[in-house]
């Protein structure tokens, strides 16, 4: 599959902030979540093919992209109410929600804010699961890390970026699609706004030791809704530990380890990524919380 046309880019205004997104397709409702420092470009190898059948929604999230980068709220709450409003404004009323790294975390905090919205959740190379993170990533939450990145920003660190991952595409290893991924968000924090969002962004999540946000704890509120955990085995930014131990914690969801994958799985096996998720749609009923269900699971013994 080569890559698909650039699906085209639309803009609401939601709170007095421009939000973008990208919609294609008609029928049940799918929510394409991407993580820190991208946007929903990242989809653009999968999401013409799943509006063949699905109304597909790819939005940047706030401080991400296009969409408005004001100073604000960027937890992972501030985000799921963001998504919320969306969907609202654009007349969905369900979804199944499909979250990949920061974006993981996002779609797990919505089914637990708004769970009657939710009708099933897919995480991808996901955050919020275990400890581990890429020590680029936690080094950038050190005190002063918001003077030094504008320094390494302007750099071609984009430019070699894409030379090494060609490099590795050459010898055949799919690890080049984390490290061209990583320098082309890098690239982006040139811009003072998209740098101040991602560092309330990341450091609201994350910590020099590690992820500090943990959904292991309320894991067992997901029992009710098809759930299922998409990773790249080759993953370099958060490893596929996270997704094993998950699934072992959670015995009824589904697991999909990419062997050819790294945290992009979405881009570095698009086919496949595309006959998982249209088979778990297809062979899972969306799930219908209601509010006695929601008492029912929270006081569970």
């Amino acid at each position: 599959m080569s890559p698909s046309e650039e699906l085209e880019l639309h803009e609401r205004v939601l709170h007095g902030h421009r939000v973008a997104y990208r919609q294609a397709g008609s029928g049940p409702v799918i929510v394409l979540i991407h993580g820190i420092t991208s946007d929903s470009t990242t989809w653009g190898r999968v999401m013409p093919y799943l509006a063949r059948r699905f109304t597909v929604l790819a939005p940047d999230l706030a401080g991400h992209g296009a969409s408005a980068k004001p100073r604000g709220d960027y937890s992972l709450g501030a985000h799921a109410s963001g998504l919320r409003d969306l969907l609202a404004s654009l007349g969905h009323d369900r979804a199944t929600f499909v979250g990949h790294s920061l974006g993981g975390g996002i779609a797990m905090q919505f089914s637990y804010q708004f769970p009657e919205l939710c009708e099933r959740l897919v995480l991808v190379d996901s955050g919020g699961l275990g400890r581990e993170l890429s020590l680029l990533l936690r080094a950038a939450t050190l005190p002063g890390s918001e003077y030094v990145i504008p320094a390494l920003a302007a750099t071609r660190l984009l430019e070699a970026g894409r030379f090494g991952a060609g490099l590795l595409g050459r010898v055949g290893l799919r690890l080049g699609t984390d490290i061209e991924q990583m320098a082309r968000g890098h690239a982006t924090l040139s811009d003072p706004g998209a740098r101040a969002a991602f560092i309330h962004t990341l450091r609201a999540v994350v910590e020099p030791g590690g992820q500090r946000v943990q959904a292991s704890n309320r894991l067992y509120l997901a029992r009710s809704v098809p759930f299922m955990l998409v990773w790249g085995e080759q993953d370099t930014i958060i490893p596929v530990s996270h997704g094993m131990a998950t699934h072992e914690a959670m015995p009824s969801s589904r697991l999909e380890v990419f062997p050819c994958s790294g945290h992009f799985p979405q881009l570095d096996e698009p086919e496949r990524f595309i006959d998982v998720l249209t088979d778990f749609i297809d062979s899972t009923k969306p799930a219908r919380m209601r509010a006695e269900d929601w008492r029912e699971l929270l006081t569970a013994t």
